[in-house]
């Protein structure tokens, strides 16, 4: 700058006649300014610079940054990709090479949500998203056959959301940390489940799922505990993760995934033996010939014994309370 007014100024020619002069004395002012501005955050912001549970912490954390970065001088540069953050910055954390950093997001945003709410144990309920509500309209059905089928399993609705009502009762004698429904957060089967919890005014889980139909969020999930996943991995894991009862539906291809994933953990002992419990013996054992995969040889026969068939609510919590000696 010296070398500047001594090449461009010579006796008598005022700075402010130079336009380089004058871009840079205006650029000099607003850079004072946020300065200022700055130094008044920063006192403010030194008198909390403390942690959750007073743990002491002098560093400016992540959120404050963002906002600063987002409130700089609009210039060539800092308005490229390359200048934002790299956590705030959306395409950078959508590109393929971070994938594995989405699903540690994943697995941490729900865990660390549900820790804080102090929640130690659920009861997972899988079932069909296109089971009705008994007197509501059969929407999925494709033909005669499945409105029939269909209209005629909106009895699971009831019952579902009838168990989930029975859970709800024993999870408040915990203040609500145990034995806490949990389920996929749509329609159906997933619905009576939240809607049971709710009649009971008690918090459940919703592990949404992103998909092009079916899966929004239904209106009875405690919203603080409705979640959302790109990653079908992670979502299983946490319906897993803090289960100590897995209930499954009559359901389709979704429930028969989770309901395997459950039992094939149980079966080589990656999992506790936590109660397996199927809603409609009829239905399962007319889609799923159990007993022919003992009889064929594929699985043992005492592996039928890590399933429990019932039909009501009342029985299936008999199932859990006798296994964890609740009587």
């Amino acid at each position: 700058m010296q070398l500047h007014l001594r090449r461009c100024h010579g006796p008598g020619r005022p700075v402010n006649a130079c336009r380089t002069c004058s871009k840079r004395g205006t650029a000099d002012r607003q850079s004072r300014q946020r300065r200022s501005v700055m130094c008044k955050n920063s006192e403010s912001e030194q008198m909390s610079a403390n942690r959750k549970d007073d743990v002491w912490d002098p560093l400016f954390d992540s959120k404050s940054d963002r906002i600063r970065a987002a409130d700089v001088l609009k210039t060539p540069q800092t308005e490229a990709p390359a200048y934002r953050l790299a956590f705030a910055d959306d395409d950078f954390m959508c590109r393929e090479d971070l994938r594995p950093v989405r699903l540690q997001l994943e697995l941490l945003k729900p865990e660390i949500l549900l820790s804080e709410r102090g929640i130690k144990s659920t009861v997972v309920m899988f079932g069909g998203a296109r089971i009705p509500e008994p007197g509501k309209d059969a929407w999925a059905a494709k033909n005669e056959t499945q409105r029939k089928n269909l209209t005629a399993a909106s009895k699971y609705y009831d019952e579902a959301r009838k168990f989930a009502q029975i859970c709800s009762r024993h999870s408040a004698e915990s203040y609500h940390r145990e034995f806490v429904v949990v389920t996929g957060g749509g329609p159906g089967v997933m619905e009576a489940g939240n809607r049971g919890a709710a009649d009971c005014s008690a918090p459940s889980i919703g592990l949404n799922i992103i998909l092009p139909h079916e899966q929004a969020p239904n209106e009875y999930v405690t919203p603080e505990l409705c979640f959302n996943f790109h990653y079908f991995a992670i979502r299983k894991m946490h319906f897993l993760m803090r289960a100590k009862a897995v209930t499954a539906f009559p359901g389709g291809f979704g429930t028969m995934d989770e309901l395997f994933e459950a039992l094939t953990l149980i079966q080589t002992g990656r999992m506790e033996p936590v109660p397996l419990i199927l809603f409609g013996g009829e239905f399962w054992n007319k889609v799923i010939n159990f007993q022919e995969l003992a009889d064929f040889g594929t699985i043992s026969p005492e592996d039928l014994d890590l399933i429990h068939f019932v039909e009501t609510g009342d029985e299936a919590w008999q199932i859990i309370a006798n296994h964890y000696d609740l009587n």
